[in-house]
């Protein structure tokens, strides 16, 4: 049996990315097909839990895949968590995307307010709150991972909690042949999306 039950999601601003928010733009469209595919796998391998920050880009995106997912009879035991921030944290949204955001957290099966403090330090106390609930992680980021941001605060946190009796082993796969099953349990995918990685990160404790 799967020792994977939870799943974390992160990712960098998506000023980052070549699409920005565009979200019509075919490369835009493609990471979403990616992280459907990934979601899937993760499912069938045992994960139930799914963890989403609620912030936009891919927070949002993947929140309604996994709410697309689990209309369909094969994923009725799919769980989506959002975390928050902070209260008000899109405030300045526009409403559009607000209302995305509203749909989300009404329909998902739990709610969790990550942090009380308004700022960076509500978005890190929200990262940690989801890392340290989660057995893996899906990342979503660029060739260079500079500055502060969800991905680079969750590796840190995951490399911090993770047991030294913890062991990883690599597998390059492309995502269109499907995600290899072989290895053991722990296990650590990496996806190349042009200028875009999703890696999804599986720490278990031996």
């Amino acid at each position: 049996m799967s020792q994977f039950y939870s799943c974390v999601i992160t990712s960098q601003r998506p000023t980052r990315f070549k699409f920005k928010y565009q979200e019509y733009m075919t490369s835009c469209k493609r990471l979403k097909k990616r992280l459907h595919d990934v979601f899937t796998e993760l499912y069938r391998r045992g994960v139930r839990r799914f963890y989403v920050g609620g912030a936009l880009g891919v927070d949002l995106w993947a929140g309604e895949i996994l709410l697309e997912m689990r209309r369909q009879e094969e994923y009725q035991e799919l769980e989506i968590v959002l975390v928050y921030p902070f209260p008000g944290h899109d405030e300045r949204w526009d409403p559009k995307s607000r209302e995305r955001l509203r749909h989300l957290k009404e329909n998902c099966d739990q709610f969790v307010m990550g942090s009380k403090i308004v700022g960076a330090q509500g978005y890190r106390e929200r990262t940690a709150y989801m890392v340290e609930h989660a057995d893996c992680l899906v990342a979503v980021c660029d060739d260079e991972p500079a500055g502060p941001s969800g991905v680079e605060a969750g590796l840190r946190m995951r490399r911090l909690l993770r047991k030294a009796s913890a062991r990883f082993h690599l597998l390059r796969k492309s995502i269109a042949k499907g995600i290899s099953a072989e290895g053991n349990d722990n296990t650590f995918f990496l996806f190349h999306f042009r200028i875009l990685r999703i890696y999804c990160k599986g720490i278990v404790q031996v």
